[in-house]
């Protein structure tokens, strides 16, 4: 007898981070290594007022990811965040998150977060 899949909605409590193999890179890599210093250098380039922005340290970790992983276009590097559940987990998405857009890569590299970050990495 063959049996279909109905494919009927399920709905289903659980964290992103249960999908995820404790070995996985990105876990282990999100377990022992702290983003938070970001904040304190890119605070100088945030107004208190306007539209919301997007948070750096989940930039920097999509930027991460698109390294470790040899994703070197930005468009591509987005729609694998979308796709894969260990990317999405380590950059700080929800499955409901819409990720940023891939122009928002570019944006940012024109303007004044490129020189903090630049002068940043020479620092340390």
């Amino acid at each position: 007898m063959i049996e279909r899949q109905d494919g009927k909605m399920e709905i289903i409590l659980m964290e992103l981070r249960e999908l995820i193999p404790e070995d996985h890179l990105l876990m282990q890599i999100g377990q022992h290594v702290s983003f938070e210093f970001i904040y304190e250098m890119m605070k100088p380039l945030y107004a208190n007022r306007g539209r919301k922005s997007i948070d750096p340290i989940c930039m920097m970790r999509m930027l991460f990811v698109g390294y470790l992983y040899g994703i070197k276009s930005e468009r591509c590097l987005v729609e694998e965040i979308q796709l894969n559940l260990a990317y999405r987990w380590f950059c700080e998405f929800k499955l409901s998150d819409k990720i940023p857009d891939h122009s928002t890569f570019s944006q940012n590299r024109r303007g004044p977060i490129n020189s903090i970050a630049e002068k940043g990495i020479a620092e340390r």
